[in-house]
């Protein structure tokens, strides 16, 4: 029984010893490789809106999340922004309303079993002083074949007295390939077993699995609260098409603006896991545990 458990042991520490985790700068984006294979972009362009992650490639190679489309052109895979921010919109398209703007972006670390990322970013739009300054740490980990997670932690300084007017437009946000969507076949649910648009749609969760069907298996990605965040549980603004955010902007206490001082720091936490399976398969309830204790 002590051989098994050695063997078992020497072939875990072999397989985390193969894994190797780059991220390397090229043109305008940041590329992330597991042992050469592409798992993310991180899009840095002056030409965005914002910077984004595209794509997010599943264990089938295919990215599980889409790269906008005609009628939503400003849901740009993984990215995180705010509508009416000081009557600014730092998240539909038109960069004269408003962009979030990378300052520097530093490969921290690359090679091992991890990728660091530490990206500084102003938002600011024409005839208007910026009103934020944010710094990412992004954290890229495989955690076996078949999942890895990107930690998206992001630090929020008011530069001015900032008032957000009531949007569901706010903040961290996914928008699945329609591949995966619950109008396809796909299953969207929460951390309660609730599913779908109905069932999901303005409830406080700590986390929603977003998966579905792909050559022959499943695949899918979740995103993870962590419970430090300020407005946390925030309540979800979901759509069976695909998208899913948790938005503390569309339910503000007084139903119309949340305002923020001049100096004032928000922190956020975020955890996305990229995974085969279905939401049990993958142990998101379980890898949730785990977070929430870091």
């Amino acid at each position: 029984m002590k051989k098994i458990l050695v063997v078992a042991l020497l072939f875990s520490i072999a397989i985390q010893a193969q894994t190797k985790v780059t991220a390397k700068k090229v043109g305008d984006k940041i590329e992330i490789r597991n042992n050469g294979r592409l798992l993310t972009n991180y899009i840095l362009s002056e030409h965005e809106k914002y910077p984004f992650f595209y794509p997010v490639n599943g264990p089938s190679n295919a990215s599980v999340t889409s790269m906008r489309n005609g009628n939503y052109p400003h849901h740009s895979s993984l990215f995180f922004g705010c509508d009416k921010v000081n009557e600014g919109n730092y998240w539909q398209e038109g960069l004269d309303r408003g962009q979030i703007v990378s300052l520097r972006a530093d490969i921290i670390e690359s090679g091992g079993e991890k990728a660091v990322i530490e990206n500084e970013c102003i938002w600011k739009r024409p005839g208007a002083d910026a009103p934020i300054k944010d710094k990412r740490t992004i954290t890229v980990t495989v955690i076996s074949k078949d999942k890895y997670q990107i930690d998206f932690d992001v630090t929020m300084e008011m530069l001015l007295d900032v008032t957000i007017n009531k949007t569901n437009h706010s903040l961290f946000s996914g928008r699945m390939d329609p591949d995966l969507a619950v109008t396809n076949g796909g299953t969207m649910i929460n951390a309660e077993g609730e599913t779908s648009e109905k069932g999901t749609f303005g409830k406080p969760s700590s986390w929603i699995d977003f998966y579905g069907k792909r050559m022959g298996g499943i695949e899918g990605m979740a995103i993870l609260q962590h419970p430090s965040n300020e407005f946390y549980p925030s309540p979800w603004f979901t759509r069976d098409y695909g998208f899913f955010s948790p938005t503390p902007m569309y339910w503000p206490e007084n139903d119309k603006f949340i305002s923020l001082k001049k100096g004032e720091i928000i922190k956020l936490r975020y955890r996305v896991l990229v995974h085969s399976g279905d939401h049990e398969q993958a142990e998101i309830a379980k890898e949730f545990e785990k977070y929430k204790s870091e």
